[in-house]
């Protein structure tokens, strides 16, 4: 029995030997537009013009030509349904079993220097998209192709017939089709909206995501600008379903950066804990009986860099805590709850953000999502966690108790922390922290300073690196200072080197064969 297949294609790669063999080995009749009906005419191949086939002609510079009844009715009839049948035969509608359709090249004209927006906009696709449309929501009876690299596997299929095998490539090329249509309104909708004088550009805007990545997210506000005055931007997705705002000022956009540092952090610990973050990085950290005690120890790691920073604590926040920090400037403070009182002393300060989790203060997402020049970056976020067996002390000497304490408590800071990082503590308080530094021992030396400008000794503390020391400076910077004990990812090549330096020094030192790198 005759079959019969539509062939509208921009991209004509491979569309000859295709048709070729639908025609010849496949036994179909084929019906085109354009430029592909012409080509294939040339090629010697049988064709049915569209117009011809549906009997109207194309209208309006070709805007119209496939948008018929006897197009869309022979792709979307239910070849199981026999009123279906009985109304394609009324309507001489004749089936259409195969569709190969790709579409304008709208980015690549967007893409193109000094392209108007007249050229733009003639470039959308319609017709196209639409057969696509119809053929793959009735692919149970209909094979879609909107891509060449798929013919070799439609005519492979077919020469089996194998019904099965059919029926499952449709069911993936429909998908594909989905996700092809999908692609291409989403970059005509990202043109059209930065064609759009507005003060927040729309998602792809912001980001500089191209076209081809889609990002499901609802706009949740605009924000009063990005990290600069001259920076516009928005916040998308579902923040406010995890945290919500009691009052003060709205939060900008380098507040929900601190904000979500900030939670990820605290979900670390079960103890009453209150850390102090400052443009993402912890400045101080402490567990305690009570938070109480816990913010005493955290805030006296570094008494100037909380200046405008962000507080978290894991408990309901009290009236004690809350006379404690209410004359220090903070933009945000971050709990489970605040007492009636606490919240009593916080209204005098109007421009104050505070925060209440509404799920509580866990580890967050499963994924971290950054653009990048072209593109974005998917990772899994960084939930690793070391296991008992998996630590493996180095050294000649074992460390103590308190010591095994201070390293597995910095190490939960330490991920947290910018890299280079380097963490000081002693018992679950950080006495020192160095971030973000270019050479690991310029970290530790930023951390000893803090510590001595604080006032803390570091005399019987533990240090902590998120990644492996390459060379010894650092870590004999630390012995220096007065840390008996040090724990790292081991893995560089003169370990050996570091092992020797810490035995010369009577450390114990710690492997734990996992990294932490926070770019």
């Amino acid at each position: 029995m005759e079959k019969l297949a539509l062939l509208s294609v921009w991209d004509k790669s491979g569309l000859v030997e295709f048709a070729t063999d639908l025609v010849h080995q496949h036994g179909y009749k084929l019906l085109s537009t354009g430029g592909t009906a012409r080509l294939l005419s040339e090629k010697g191949l049988p064709v049915t013009d569209v117009s011809e086939h549906t009997g109207s002609p194309e209208m309006m510079e070709g805007r119209v030509k496939t948008l018929h009844p006897k197009i869309h009715g022979g792709l979307l009839c239910r070849r199981n349904k026999e009123d279906h049948l009985r109304q394609a035969r009324e309507n001489n509608v004749d089936l259409i079993d195969l569709v190969v359709v790709n579409l304008y090249p709208f980015e690549a004209t967007i893409a193109k220097p000094g392209v108007t927006f007249e050229e733009a906009i003639e470039n959308i696709d319609i017709g196209g998209p639409s057969m696509l449309r119809s053929a793959a929501k009735n692919h149970a009876s209909v094979t879609v192709v909107c891509d060449p690299s798929d013919y070799s596997r439609v005519l492979e299929v077919m020469s089996s017939e194998n019904e099965e095998a059919l029926s499952s490539l449709r069911s993936e090329l429909a998908q594909k089709v989905f996700q092809t249509t999908g692609t291409y309104d989403k970059a005509i909708s990202s043109y059209l909206a930065g064609q759009q004088e507005t003060d927040t550009p729309d998602l792809e805007a912001i980001s500089g995501l191209p076209a081809q990545y889609e990002l499901s997210l609802s706009k949740a506000q605009s924000l009063r600008y990005g990290e600069n005055p001259h920076q516009k931007a928005a916040l998308y997705g579902t923040f406010f379903d995890h945290l919500e705002q009691l009052q003060g000022k709205a939060l900008s956009y380098n507040n929900i950066l601190d904000i979500s540092s900030a939670v990820f952090l605290i979900g670390e610990f079960e103890k009453p804990t209150v850390t102090i973050l400052k443009h993402t990085n912890p400045c101080g950290v402490a567990s305690a009986d009570n938070l109480l005690q816990a913010w005493h120890q955290a805030f006296e790691t570094d008494k100037q860099a909380p200046f405008g920073g962000i507080i978290t604590v894991n408990q309901t926040l009290g009236e004690d805590l809350a006379k404690e920090i209410a004359d220090i400037f903070c933009e945000v403070i971050i709990a489970p709850g605040f007492s009636k009182e606490a919240l009593e002393i916080f209204r005098k300060k109007k421009n104050l953000r505070l925060m209440v989790s509404k799920e509580g203060l866990g580890p967050g997402s499963l994924q971290e999502i950054r653009s990048v020049v072209g593109g974005i970056l998917l990772q899994d976020k960084d939930r690793g966690r070391i296991l008992p067996d998996a630590l493996k002390v180095v050294t000649k000497r074992q460390p103590t108790d308190e010591e095994w304490l201070s390293m597995l408590f910095g190490w939960k800071v330490a991920r947290h922390v910018k890299s280079n990082a380097i963490v000081y503590t002693k018992g679950e308080r950080t006495l020192g922290i160095g971030a973000g530094q270019m050479a690991r021992v310029d970290s530790s030396n930023i951390a000893i300073w803090k510590a001595g400008e604080a006032g803390l000794d570091l005399k019987g503390s533990a240090v902590i690196s998120e990644a492996l020391f390459p060379f010894a400076d650092g870590l004999i910077a630390a012995a220096e200072a007065g840390a008996t004990a040090a724990i790292q990812p081991g893995g560089a090549i003169r370990d050996e080197e570091l092992i020797a330096a810490a035995d010369e020094r009577n450390m114990a030192m710690v492997f734990t064969g996992m990294r932490h790198f926070k770019h």
